[in-house]
């Protein structure tokens, strides 16, 4: 099969190549000897790739500490169940699913890819799968930020770092659907992207006060930095700042302080495919690419707005 490997960390996103590997074997998962309990084997049709995976140490070593290259980088697809490995449930042969794979495993640039069946959802027939791909892991992290740790409630204001970005645009709709108030910050150029995904307020980072914004219950950050210290001075007391830009210690008064990574999670999955299918939220795909342009769609000569995905499959 096709798929997209890396072998060298310092090379970064310019060391990806395109390469034949070996297909996942179907045959070995439908009997105890070699398989993993509860995988599958997809078909790969669309693809994800997130910008800094391949500083994580998961992309290099496997849960040992051993090396794993070359590994295949992606852990955002859509695609169809083409073999079941013994124990599994929920899904079956032929069905159309999206999710997350294992960050430890080799990931979906590929044309297969074999994954726990829990990390997946069935993906209804009237979503395509280049969109199922594309809101796997911010659609994932958006609820998770916001429900799970942040403990969003209706009319409470939130305040949205990147809001015009993949994850920032995710929580945008979200929150605004649960019934908050929501504040959008970014770069000036993102003003209108993040008021069309529903922000109320924009503030430029650039040329805007932040501290000028008042009291907030929520602050979602996918910055850090100096934004993610100064953001926990805009907070209420007892409110919360949920990040996934890595550890912090700027903290609300007297709140909390969330730092958390993405999870799989098939209910959760289900949740958000099932408002994708209202219209209650909106992708934000800038780039489609095939397999074999993937490299150079993940080496951009200029920045893409929006996620970049790779449809596997015409």
């Amino acid at each position: 099969m096709k798929a997209i490997v890396v072998t060298d960390q310092a090379a970064g996103r310019a060391g990806m190549t395109l390469v034949e590997r070996p297909e996942p074997q179907g045959a070995r998962l439908a009997s105890l000897s070699g398989a993993n309990y509860g995988d599958v084997i997809v078909q790969v049709h669309a693809s994800g790739f997130t910008w800094d995976e391949l500083s994580w140490p998961s992309t290099w070593i496997d849960r040992l500490g051993r090396d794993r290259t070359p590994s295949i980088p992606g852990h955002e697809l859509a695609g169809v169940v083409t073999a079941l490995s013994y124990g599994t449930r929920g899904l079956s042969v032929g069905q159309r699913v999206f999710g997350l794979t294992d960050w430890t495993r080799d990931g979906t640039l590929a044309e297969y890819v074999a994954v726990e069946a829990r990390n997946l959802a069935p993906l209804p027939g009237d979503v395509d799968f280049t969109v199922g791909a594309s809101v796997a892991m911010p659609g994932l992290t958006a609820w998770q930020g916001l429900f799970v740790h942040g403990r969003l409630r209706v009319g409470q204001s939130i305040l949205v770092h990147g809001a015009a970005g993949v994850v920032g645009s995710m929580v945008t709709q979200l929150a605004r659907e649960a019934g908050a108030y929501v504040i959008a910050t970014g770069r000036a150029a993102g003003r209108q992207t993040a008021l069309d995904f529903g922000a109320k307020e924009f503030i430029d980072l650039d040329n805007d006060a932040l501290e000028d914004v008042g009291g907030v219950d929520l602050v979602f950050d996918v910055l850090g930095g100096d934004i993610g210290k100064r953001s926990a001075g805009v907070i209420r007391a007892g409110g919360t700042l949920v990040t996934i830009a890595g550890p912090t210690e700027a903290r609300p008064a007297d709140g909390l302080t969330v730092d958390f990574v993405v999870v799989p999670d098939r209910a959760q999955l289900s949740e958000v495919v099932q408002r994708v299918r209202d219209g209650r939220l909106r992708a934000n795909i800038g780039n489609v690419a095939a397999l074999d342009d993937a490299v150079a769609a993940f080496n951009p000569t200029e920045r893409v707005k929006g996620k970049t995905i790779v449809r596997v499959r015409p």
